[in-house]
């Protein structure tokens, strides 16, 4: 889980910097939330395998990680 909050914050930086698409922050941070979370746990919930479960772990634990970059950059520019 420590590495998917890492790979979390490097995607969300990354997402940042390479993607200049104007975009509502609720919407953006919706998506970020939503999408992550929601492939973790339907691959937990239907894991027949440790790995696989493991990989749902690990994309639930890139969620608030790039939520966190997304929350800071909009505290930063003062939206």
């Amino acid at each position: 889980m420590l590495v998917g909050g890492a790979v979390g914050v490097i995607a969300g930086v990354l997402t940042t910097l390479l993607v200049h698409v104007s975009m509502r922050p609720d919407a953006a941070i919706g998506l970020v939330l939503a999408g992550p979370t929601l492939l973790g746990l339907v691959l937990i919930l239907t894991a027949g395998r440790r790995w696989v479960t493991v990989w749902g772990t690990f994309l639930l634990a890139v969620a608030p990680g790039w939520f966190g970059v997304l929350v800071l950059i909009q505290v930063v520019n003062g939206v």
